[in-house]
């Protein structure tokens, strides 16, 4: 499923280094950690009807995100907040808008690897896009097993949300020759992670899986989805899983912000046949969009 590109965004503007510009002006400098060595966090958010989705929960996340890096000069959630409201109400968004939000390490004063090199503090960028989900949730999507795996702790933590992404880009690349929709990535130990660009989890016999997130990042969409796992009374189970696990399961979904809860319908040319024909997933999919009320923050602008 290749995204689009949507004409109505072909003039919005981008909030860049505090400065609201349009889209060919809205650019960093080669100086920029982003450029020189992908040194940069990011976070993706929802903009519904009622609300950013979970906006306070991705915020701690990036600072957490740019703590472990020892970013400095990292902006509050107020001004972050602030460019946020800001870009929106410049494009007119108060829904089916997608926001990358980035932050830099910042300019250096010469080309290197040394943080030391970084002077002028850190650079938030804040692009709003008009954009739908990623995923049909309808249809559901096919995947394949990649090759490459996701990072452990020992090598690059994934646990920071940063943007060296090219772990997950070689494991798309895969996805796109064998002509499906997204990759799964096993762990070092061989067992599944996460797919390339959401969390992922599997139900057998009226249970809910999900792999430990050891290798994986902490998704906020997999958070909640194991809260309202709880409050359905529904099962809901952290382990190690095997693919073998995931072809025989009765439903198999991926979750994040980008996609919500999408079914996973096919795995390395086997079809998720749901033997129990319990409707899990449908239950968890009504309750999510039930609570987006609750968890969608406004902001003034």
């Amino acid at each position: 499923m290749l995204q689009k590109f949507n004409p109505k965004n072909s003039s919005i503007y981008i909030h860049v280094g505090g400065k609201l510009l349009p889209r060919e002006e809205a650019k960093i400098s080669v100086f920029d950690s982003a450029v020189q060595g992908g040194d940069a966090v990011w976070e993706g958010l929802r903009v519904y009807q009622q609300g950013i989705f979970c906006l306070s929960k991705h915020l701690d996340r990036l600072h957490a995100s740019a703590h472990a890096l020892a970013f400095t000069h990292v902006p509050t959630h107020q001004e972050i907040k602030k460019a946020i409201a800001e870009t929106l109400k410049a494009n007119g968004m108060t829904h089916d808008t997608h926001i990358r939000l980035t932050l830099t390490r910042g300019e250096k004063v010469t080309s290197g690897m040394d943080p030391r090199l970084n002077t002028k503090g850190s650079c938030l960028i804040v692009l709003a896009e008009w954009k739908p989900l990623v995923y049909d949730n309808d249809t559901g999507i096919r995947v394949i097993t990649s090759s490459q795996r996701r990072n452990s702790p020992q090598f690059l933590d994934s646990k920071i949300h940063h943007n060296n992404l090219l772990n997950n880009i070689l494991a798309k690349i895969q996805a796109n020759i064998a002509g499906v929709d997204a990759a799964v990535m096993l762990d070092d130990q061989g067992f599944v992670s996460e797919l390339n660009d959401v969390n992922i989890f599997m139900i057998k016999n009226g249970i809910v899986y999900t792999p430990h997130a050891d290798s994986c990042l902490h998704g906020i969409t997999r958070g909640l989805t194991i809260e309202l796992c709880h409050e359905l009374k529904i099962p809901i189970v952290e382990k190690n899983l095997s693919l073998t696990e995931f072809y025989n399961a009765d439903e198999v979904f991926g979750s994040g912000t980008m996609g919500e809860l999408t079914p996973v319908v096919e795995m390395d040319g086997r079809k998720i046949v749901n033997r129990s024909g319990e409707k899990v997933l449908k239950r968890i999919q009504e309750k999510l969009h039930s609570i987006i009320p609750r968890y969608a923050e406004t902001l003034t602008h």
